[in-house]
């Protein structure tokens, strides 16, 4: 059950990371990200293709560049993380909670 949430973490992680790169070094490309991250290119080509769906990224004739939208979603996504980290600490089972066995 929580496998698949941490798998999906996992993968957040490598889209921001790709973003930030994007962010820092635009524009980039696939090769470039890949040898820097040590993600296989695969899995850097679905990073920007997810990004690109979300409009964060766009694709140059030298790499990958930032959009109009890329500013505001970074802007707002450390409040986004806080929240759900207040949710997940809310589904916490206490320690003090005995498990009936």
């Amino acid at each position: 059950m929580i496998d698949r949430l941490e798998k999906e973490v996992d993968m957040l992680e490598r889209h921001l990371q790709v973003l930030r790169m994007v962010i820092e070094n635009e524009p980039i490309g696939i090769v470039k990200m890949s040898n820097e991250t040590g993600y296989p290119h695969h899995k850097v080509r679905y990073s920007l293709r997810v990004l690109e769906e979300e409009n964060l990224i766009e694709p140059s004739s030298q790499g990958a560049i930032t959009t109009e939208q890329t500013a505001e979603f970074v802007d707002d996504l450390d409040g986004k993380i806080d929240h759900i980290i207040e949710k997940l600490d809310g589904m916490k089972i206490d320690d003090a909670a005995e498990v009936e066995r």
